[in-house]
């Protein structure tokens, strides 16, 4: 049962934006902003708003397609207000609390922070999504949703790590947190976790703290969370109020007695090279410390391997002579067999709208790079 002091009437919820509030009685105003209002962020939060206080129980959300082809899912207004007051609950927010809304309000993430100030009457700060959202803030935030390359880049200007360092807690999602990011995450003061879940939970069902004495490298699942393995080893996810029935992901971990777990790749971004399996996350985690440049490992038909391991590197083109020289040190870092054998260099990684590395993106743009580079 969902805590009492959150709220999840939704004629009776109230959402404070700036010096705005909007509930069920403004509609009529909704309809006119959304109508009214630039493309952006503002517009997008009036149109969900709508949406979310108009009658009916059900909304419409688009999937990312992590657990398939993307589409359009209907799902419950009171699942949604279940999944929010469960990570209310667990991060400890208080009413008159303040939020930052700097996310594509197109996908869940962004969506399920509006519920939560909705359910757990918190203020709403909006600000356009951008590699610095905090560069115009200037009074106290306590919750903050960022995805990585946001909080990478806020943490390179003193004003905006000092509002990290005001705020209570700070959750990433949307893509990785390398090495790297992990490592300057130590010097916040404000608790930061890496939040694991996706469109079909209706945002996150487990959190792995990044900072402090809590930092660990496995994802701790929220309360009512039940998780499980499938015969393919990959996550199996079940939480009642919010999705019915088991929900299983491609993606493949490891599981603990305790319930934590450790993401360890997607099932389908495994590589078999010559009768060697290899799980592209985990060779990229072993080579982020070790290469300056944005890379993603992918592979193409190869009629010897199979599949041959290709470092698609965004970067200008290397000589033949320092090309030879970064794949003998791949060789030297990663597993027997797992090393690239040749290396694709491109303008800009292939990323889907929402950040994300483009695997299939990267294959293609692997096999045109290697054609080029035959003359083909």
């Amino acid at each position: 049962m969902m805590d009492r002091s959150f709220q999840c009437d939704i004629r009776k919820q109230v959402l404070r934006v700036s010096d705005r509030c909007f509930d069920t009685t403004s509609l009529s105003e909704l309809l006119e902003l959304k109508n009214q209002a630039p493309e952006g962020i503002y517009r997008d939060l009036y149109t969900f708003l709508y949406a979310w206080f108009s009658e009916g129980e059900t909304m419409k959300v688009q999937t990312s397609g992590s657990t398939g082809v993307p589409k359009v899912m209907e799902v419950s207004k009171r699942a949604m207000m279940n999944s929010a007051c469960r990570t209310c609950r667990f991060l400890g927010l208080q009413e008159g609390d303040s939020l930052l809304l700097s996310m594509n309000l197109k996908y869940i993430g962004a969506q399920m922070m509006v519920v939560r100030a909705l359910v757990g009457g918190l203020r709403v700060l909006l600000q356009e999504p951008c590699a610095h959202p905090l560069a115009a803030v200037r009074e106290r935030i306590d919750f903050l949703s960022m995805v990585p390359m946001q909080l990478a880049s806020s943490l390179q200007r003193e004003a905006e790590r000092n509002v990290l360092q005001a705020a209570k807690v700070v959750i990433v999602g949307g893509g990785a947190v390398d090495s790297l990011l992990e490592e300057q995450l130590q010097a916040l003061s404000c608790q930061v976790y890496s939040t694991y879940g996706m469109t079909e939970t209706l945002s996150h069902i487990a959190m792995r703290p990044l900072n402090g004495p809590k930092r660990s490298d496995r994802y701790y699942p929220l309360e009512g969370v039940s998780l499980s393995l499938s015969a393919r080893s990959t996550l199996v996810i079940e939480v009642p109020d919010v999705c019915a029935g088991q929900l299983e992901t491609n993606d493949c971990v490891s599981l603990y007695p305790d319930g934590s777990f450790v993401v360890k790749g997607r099932v389908d971004n495994v590589i078999n090279s010559g009768g060697v399996k290899i799980q592209i996350e985990e060779d990229e985690r072993q080579l982020q410390g070790l290469l300056s440049f944005p890379f993603a490992i992918t592979s193409v038909p190869d009629s010897f391997y199979g599949e041959k391991v290709v470092l698609l590197a965004e970067r200008p083109e290397l000589s033949a002579k320092e090309t030879d020289e970064y794949l003998v040190l791949l060789k030297q870092t990663l597993p027997r067999y797992h090393a690239p054998r040749d290396i694709v260099f491109v303008p800009f990684l292939p990323r889907t709208e929402n950040g994300k590395i483009d695997r299939k993106g990267c294959r293609d743009a692997a096999l045109r790079g290697l054609k080029i580079k035959k003359g083909g």
